[in-house]
């Protein structure tokens, strides 16, 4: 383990490259391996190959009126985050109408449907195990352009039952029904298809944010959890890793400070950060009202948030609600129990950077 540490942690992150291998890597907004998709811009930023086998991910990106019919895939758990724009989900016997920071969680063998409400809606798909995107990957069909094509003729694949066919995917026959405007600020007690509006679900206070809870292992079968974070302009948190688990850091709005294995990055919007385990890291928000969606695999670090955060009914967070003081007491308490190892003091803000 020392061994696989050494080498995890002297490694500075590869920038706007899918490394193939499980290494800390960062994309920004628009990069990756892109690829058209009946007439959706599929942009690939995480495949098995460069995540251990944990996940995969990607942006889609669409035009008003494209999206995907009835799919179920028998082995994936999945999530959609909406990052732009307006998308109508199906799930069998009910629909919504999603925005910004909604999302909908598909268990295997849950058929999904969507379609995309307004020109240049942005979606996050997220699939685990790996495995899922391996068809575009292997495909060889990679586009140039940053945005889908006007007419949709690029399209390489015309259907979501084809694109996630090598995976067992099929497209059961289901009627579209009209949309609910249901509340869905609740999580399921168990592994169940679900959907959850931005900052609802469960939610934990931290000085100056507030987290929300997305997904929870009792709901991906603890494959990962996610947390939709929404805070203020804050310093750096002490430098630490993790041995038994890989993050994830999205940006939605406003400018967040990464620190990788010693190399300063910043992330705005779209923007992306893959740390895999072992890699040493920090945040800090550089932007008031800053929304960041956290993706962590497995589900073992779930429990950092319960412990350190008051449960709180707000949506947005408190100024002075929870002391920074009391929070650390009560992660020094809990950490015995949890997958942290700190290494130091917050890092120092570089400046100069080339960003």
């Amino acid at each position: 383990m020392t061994a696989d540490l050494d080498a995890i942690q002297g490694l500075e992150p590869v920038f706007d490259a899918l490394p193939g291998e499980a290494v800390p890597y960062r994309i920004a907004s628009g990069e990756g391996r892109r690829y058209e998709v009946d007439n959706q811009l599929w942009t690939v930023i995480a495949r098995a190959a460069d995540t251990g086998g944990l996940f995969d991910a990607a942006f889609v990106l669409g035009p008003r009126g494209a999206g995907a019919g009835w799919h179920a895939l028998p082995d994936h758990q999945r999530s959609y985050y909406v990052f732009h724009g307006q998308v109508q989900f199906w799930l069998p016997g009910e629909s919504r109408i999603l925005t910004t920071g909604d999302s909908v969680h598909v268990p295997p063998g849950v058929p999904v449907a969507y379609r995309m409400l307004g020109h240049m809606t942005k979606l996050l798909f997220w699939s685990a195990p790996g495995g899922a995107l391996d068809v575009l990957a292997d495909s060889g069909a990679d586009v140039t352009a940053h945005i889908y094509s006007a007419t949709g003729s690029s399209s390489i694949i015309t259907s979501a039952a084809q694109l996630f066919s090598p995976v067992g995917a099929h497209g059961p026959d289901l009627p579209m029904v009209p949309p609910s405007a249901a509340w869905d600020d609740v999580l399921p007690a168990s592994v169940s298809e679900y959907f959850v509006r931005a900052h609802t679900g469960d939610r934990r206070a931290w000085p100056d944010s507030v987290n929300a809870y997305g997904a929870r292992g009792r709901n991906t079968g603890g494959r990962y959890f996610s947390v939709l974070t929404l805070g203020d302009k804050s310093p750096y948190i002490p430098r630490h890793f993790h041995r038994q688990h890989t993050e994830n850091f999205f940006v939605l709005t406003g400018r967040v400070w990464l620190h990788a294995n010693g190399v300063e990055t910043l992330l705005t919007a779209g923007d992306y950060l893959h740390a895999p385990a072992g890699t040493i890291h920090s945040f800090a928000f550089d932007a008031h009202n800053t929304t960041m969606l956290g993706m962590l695999t497995s589900d073992i670090f779930e429990n950092f948030f319960d412990v350190t955060g008051e449960h709180t009914e707000h949506a947005v967070y408190t100024e002075g609600l929870v002391h920074p003081e009391q929070m650390m007491g009560k992660l020094g308490a809990a950490m015995a129990d949890l997958d942290l190892e700190f290494v130091g003091p917050p890092p120092e803000r570089t400046r100069g950077l080339d960003i």
